[in-house]
């Protein structure tokens, strides 16, 4: 029976499956980030690798077995050079004879759609798009953050959050509920408290992203500050479509577009909606609630050429087993 490894290492946390040819699935585990552009390499292959022997466990496998396929997909994969970087340290560890490893969107992607022309945006901590035609093409974005053009992830709309509230209370900006809500998320009384924490380090940046579910809990009561932010996230989720398309030449054919992330995944109507209206009437919106180390798994399935119903399974087992978070 042949036997794959499967991962997807992202910014906030990293999950693993070990599975066979036939769908099965013999252990799930789940880690911490594994991001090297956050922790650096060393620290990230690290915990990839003491994630990878911790499953080995729960399978009941050795620390030395051969995997027949390793389908890694990590965050952090954007240039080539970064790509060839993680292939050498993951292949370094002599978990398979057959390796790949390659960007975590493409794990969005796969988990959403097996349709021959596919884009697939992720939109969490970060946010990225890539594509594929049916001839075997792909492309994609180097996603690094704002000198890579990056907007609309989590940090992003936070930070907007966080901004806009600021400007409403001091009266440089819009009125919008969102000066009280976001005080109140950190249990403080008012913004002057929230901009003094932020800056004698007592709240933590990275506890922006936080602010993310607000704009959308406010837009849908009449917020029109936030309402806008949600309004310019769906632009910005189909212009990444548009272009990844336009450069593979699948805009005029049937195409599915896979979005997924932590953003995404409460499935926020006017989000959902605002993009719908954008997308031209070639393309099926798939909203991809299931992990990506899905996709990382079934890329596996597809490389041993693995019938139908071995995906059925596998998507079955993944579903009630991934862990949540």
């Amino acid at each position: 029976m042949r036997l794959y490894l499967a991962v997807d290492g992202g910014g906030s946390k990293t999950d693993v499956v070990i599975g066979d040819e036939t769908g099965g699935v013999l252990a799930v585990a789940k880690g911490p980030p594994t991001c090297h552009q956050m922790i650096g390499l060393p620290e990230a292959m690290r915990r990839l690798r003491e994630l990878v022997r911790s499953t080995l466990t729960r399978a009941g496998l050795p620390d030395s077995t051969a995997f027949d396929r390793v389908e890694c997909y990590l965050s952090g994969a954007d240039l080539p050079a970064e790509v060839e970087m993680l292939t050498s340290a993951v292949a370094g560890f002599g978990w398979g004879h057959s390796i790949h490893v390659g960007n975590d969107t493409y794990a969005v992607l796969r988990a959403g759609t097996a349709a021959p022309n596919a884009i697939g945006i992720v939109c969490g901590t970060g946010i990225n798009c890539v594509a594929r035609a049916a001839d075997g093409r792909t492309t994609g974005f180097w996603s690094i953050g704002e000198v890579s053009g990056d907007w609309g992830s989590g940090w992003s709309l936070g930070s907007l959050a966080l901004w806009h509230a600021t400007r409403d209370h001091d009266g440089r900006g819009p009125s919008t509920t969102l000066g009280g809500a976001v005080a109140a998320h950190f249990d403080l009384p008012d913004m002057d408290a929230v901009i003094a924490a932020f800056h004698y380090g007592h709240i933590a940046p990275e506890r922006r992203q936080e602010l993310t579910p607000l704009i959308f809990m406010h837009a849908a009561e009449g917020d029109r500050v936030s309402a806008s932010l949600v309004s310019r996230l769906a632009r910005e989720i189909v212009m990444l479509a548009t272009v990844a398309g336009r450069r593979l030449g699948i805009l005029d054919s049937s195409h599915d577009v896979a979005l997924g992330g932590g953003v995404i995944r409460p499935r926020h109507p006017m989000l959902l909606r605002a993009v719908q209206r954008r997308l031209p009437a070639s393309a099926t919106l798939v909203i991809v609630d299931a992990r990506p180390v899905l996709g990382a798994a079934r890329y596996a399935l597809d490389w041993f050429d693995a019938p139908p119903a071995a995906h059925e399974r596998l998507h079955a087992t993944l579903a009630d087993s991934t862990p949540d978070g």
